[in-house]
């Protein structure tokens, strides 16, 4: 929705509030005006209502307010003594508009110094889950969100079963656009299979400061900005467009950060012309063919002895994802004849590779050199170069662009020249030969941003037998980023709950003995 949309809609809100509402502030012993200045009114209602203040607050914060506006209409009805339960299922089920009839049709007075507390067991267990779910929505939106890892695109430094607390405050937290959203769930509705949300209305794109900007080769969380598909591994399913915010969360290594000049040389990353040194805990892995003369390799020798995975047969040999390091190891089997990298040569065209133009014959192997677009910056623009920008000027920064025999027309406006609105990066796994990444779909867009990883609190192996052997323990409560093998702080965990439980049962204790 465009700004004047917003402002005509919240006009239209305040009005309906004014006219449902403006006898009741009366009763209350306030003026009918305030009920009709935006804001103030609420800071009223809250008044009225016996509320604290800051609950306002609550009313402005996307999705939490579709949680509080029921909350508020029950809290209203119950000021002026309609607190039966089949006031409190009219007041929801008519989205408020049983006001209208208390406002108008009754004249029962404003209970001044109600009791706050729930008149039912039923309804103090309601409260408390309303008020956990705003809780967690809030810290789920603005704060940290909880995250698996589902593919094996940055194996060895996430795996797959892993799960995630990714920081939504380290870039700054992105404010919700679809506005009317099931709370802490995606863009689909679990057993339901249907949208969790609506497109409008909408808000615009605003994200809170952060306090740190994305570093090259870190790990970030972002939404696909390709996603067209209802279903995260269903890319044969229905193809919808959807909301920024809605589309699928991604998880891969920001290789290059905006302002960066890329290059691929076979397989390994050039950061303006040098090669991009990656974090100690990193493990870039290709495909391999590993000739073993017939031999049978055992999978559980692949999974155990060389950490990788099997992904079939060519000719009698086996393809095995491996590090290089891992690579030598398997060399040296007295059983295995030779072990030889995949690599696509320089100049092969795969035209699922990115910008998708035989003008650049690139692959996944050998690719580019590109330049990754900065805020503020201006490249020339021409039929060579408009492939790699062309989707960040029609979707990403919402131009209408014609391309008229040589000529290039921004919102009807030849153009020679165009400056970036928004930095852009370039996300790839670690699983060179087995992500689906940057190389295939482009650049990265900071509004598709979603947060950091942070934190590994649980780790499920399910190709494992045995609960036991499932379980990883050695990734419970480790940091996803730093140097070093991780430590897992999973015992300091447990001795700090034993310890607040036993000082919680020692304060009960204590209290009970005062009384």
């Amino acid at each position: 929705m465009t700004l004047s949309q917003w402002l005509l809609f919240i006009l239209i809100i305040q009005i309906i509030h004014f006219i449902g509402t403006w006898k009741l502030y009366k009763r209350a012993g306030r003026k009918a005006w305030e009920a009709a200045i935006p804001v103030y009114n609420a800071i009223v209602l809250m008044q009225i209502i016996n509320r604290p203040k800051w609950w306002v607050i609550l009313l402005f914060i996307p999705i939490i307010n579709l949680l509080m506006f029921p909350v508020i209409w029950v809290e209203t009805i119950r000021s002026f003594g309609f607190h039966h339960r089949k006031d409190t299922l009219l007041v929801i089920f008519t989205f408020g508009l049983y006001i209208y009839y208390i406002n108008y049709a009754t004249s029962d007075k404003y209970i001044e110094n109600r009791s706050l507390q729930p008149r039912t067991e039923a309804g103090d267990w309601i409260s408390s889950i309303v008020f956990a779910i705003v809780a967690a929505t809030i810290i789920h939106t603005y704060f940290m969100q909880p995250y698996t890892i589902p593919t094996s695109s940055l194996e060895k430094s996430l795996l797959i079963g892993d799960f995630l607390f990714v920081s939504k405050f380290h870039y700054g937290a992105r404010a919700p656009m679809t506005t009317v959203a099931t709370p802490m769930v995606h863009d689909t509705i679990p057993f339901l299979n249907i949208p969790s949300y609506l497109k409008k209305p909408s808000l615009p794109y605003l994200r809170v400061p952060g306090f740190e900007k994305i570093k090259r080769n870190e790990i970030v969380v972002f939404n696909w900005p390709t996603d067209t598909v209802r279903y995260f591994r269903d890319r044969s399913g229905i193809h919808i467009n959807k909301p920024i915010d809605k589309k699928s969360n991604y998880v891969k290594r920001c290789v290059g950060i905006a302002g960066d000049s890329l290059e691929i040389k076979d397989g390994h990353v050039y950061i303006n012309n040098e090669l991009s040194k990656m974090p100690d805990r990193t493990k870039i892995q290709f495909f391999y063919i590993v000739d073993t003369n017939g031999q049978q390799l055992s999978e559980r020798s692949i999974r155990e002895r060389y950490h990788a995975r099997e992904y079939g047969t060519q000719d009698g040999k086996y393809i095995i994802n491996l590090a290089d390091e891992d690579a030598q190891k398997i060399q040296s089997n007295l059983s295995v004849r030779s072990v030889t990298r995949f690599n696509e040569p320089k100049g092969t065209y795969d035209s699922s590779v990115f910008p998708h133009n035989e003008q650049y014959p690139w692959s996944r192997d050998n690719f580019g050199p590109i330049y990754i677009p900065e805020a503020g910056k201006t490249v020339a623009l021409n039929l060579k170069t408009l492939p790699f920008y062309k989707r960040i000027i029609e979707v990403y920064e919402n131009n209408e662009l014609k391309v008229d025999g040589d000529k290039i027309l921004i919102n009807g406006q030849e153009a020679t020249t165009y400056t970036f609105k928004q930095d852009y990066y370039w996300m790839m796994g670690d699983n060179r030969h087995n992500s689906e990444d940057a190389r295939y779909w482009g650049y990265v867009p900071f509004d598709h941003v979603v947060g950091k990883p942070v934190f590994i609190w649980f780790s499920w192996d399910s190709e494992a037998k045995g609960i036991q052997n499932k379980i990883r323990w050695e990734r419970l409560f480790t940091t996803v980023h730093g140097t070093g093998k991780p430590v897992s702080y999973f015992k300091f965990f447990i001795v700090a709950m034993i310890l607040w439980y036993g000082y919680s049962v020692y304060s009960d204790r204590k209290k009970k003995t005062k009384k």
